[in-house]
């Protein structure tokens, strides 16, 4: 079985990665989690296996190659092994403690986490972020149980242990969470200077009008190029409501202008949006006016959103910034965000 090293000096060789110094130093990290897996004393029976080996916390900048090394280890691995994201996983937990409950379970969180024990033997996390204080309450019970029984945790994230639930209400109930994940894991950041995602829409046009047949091809080749065709569902918990974007991967999420502008969404769930994404294309942006003031009011605050935290959008419209809201109250205010969207299609924005 060839060693992580060794996959990667492959995909090099033939062109698929290209190589990067940052993302060559962590992966003895894997390998070490690999080989300790893979260590056949752990299959035997009537002999106590070894302590698991200690997981894995790779964290550092979007888009610097952190989900494909988590993709390259978990394809090595021969144990049961599952990749999921971070949010997906919590949604799924919470609906079997719902459930669990509803049984007149008394301790609901045990027989949830002995039944994923039961499944795997690792668990790849991809995008660790708790921004919902149900979550916030029930990982630290939950990982507790995780660990005791023997289950490895690899996670990728863009934030630092210590600043996960940053300024969440009750954080300090979490704490011993952020204890628990530096004991049990090596934490690792990626230090990579070069952002691929960005690299891949350097020079393309991420701004499309008119909103015809070839604004979407354009728009679905972007798509693919950024996901591999990959897709799956992202759910953000914003003070109580839930916010599903329904395409989303690896940073980037794919969303129609009604569905984020057309719904009672406001700055907090902007916010949280904008702090989840690296990448957001937004599709079908009409002609603005007085007849849809609610929603050119939403589209402004979302811009400002996107802008302050320097994600990349990609748009189709139906008209350029400038003529978007030409007509009705708020024309006045609509230049500064035409001004924004203009900034927004530089090569470089979201590396400044």
């Amino acid at each position: 079985m060839p060693t992580l090293p060794e996959i990667y000096a492959a995909r090099v060789a033939d062109g698929s990665l290209t190589p990067d110094r940052a993302q060559e130093a962590v992966l003895p990290e894997f390998e070490r989690i690999r080989a300790a897996l893979a260590d056949p004393a752990r299959k035997k029976l009537f002999r106590k296996a070894p302590e698991p080996p200690k997981g894995l916390y790779l964290w550092g900048g979007v888009g610097r190659g952190k989900s494909m090394l988590m993709d390259l280890f978990v394809a090595s691995l021969d144990v049961p092994a599952r990749r999921v994201h971070f949010h997906a996983f919590m949604q799924e937990i919470q609906a079997a403690i719902h459930q669990a409950r509803k049984d007149g379970v008394e301790d609901a969180i045990k027989p949830v986490a002995q039944s994923v024990a039961d499944s795997v033997r690792l668990l790849a996390f991809d995008e660790m972020q708790i921004t919902d204080i149900a979550d916030a309450m029930i990982v630290g019970r939950l990982f507790e149980r995780l660990f005791a029984a023997g289950v490895v945790v690899v996670t990728t994230s863009n934030r630092v242990p210590d600043d996960l639930y940053k300024d969440g209400l009750n954080r300090q109930i979490f704490l011993p969470f952020i204890d628990m994940l530096k004991e049990r894991m090596v934490v690792h950041e990626l230090r990579a200077d070069k952002d691929y995602r960005q690299d891949q829409l350097a020079g393309a046009q991420v701004y499309f009008t008119p909103n015809d047949a070839a604004a979407k091809a354009e728009i679905d080749r972007i798509w693919q190029d950024l996901t591999g065709g990959e897709q799956d569902s992202l759910t953000l918990f914003v003070q109580g409501r839930e916010l599903v974007l329904p395409r989303y991967y690896n940073g980037v999420a794919r969303a129609k202008f009604y569905e984020l502008c057309g719904t009672m969404l406001g700055p907090a769930d902007y916010l949280s949006l904008a702090d989840a994404v690296r990448v957001l294309i937004i599709e079908d942006i009409p002609r603005l006016s007085r007849q849809n003031f609610n929603e050119a009011k939403r589209f402004v605050t979302l811009i400002d959103a996107l802008y302050e935290a320097r994600v990349r959008v990609i748009a189709s419209a139906a008209a350029s910034p400038e003529m978007l809201y030409v007509e009705g109250a708020g024309t006045f205010e609509f230049e500064r965000t035409a001004s924004r969207l203009r900034e927004m299609q530089a090569e470089d924005w979201g590396q400044r």
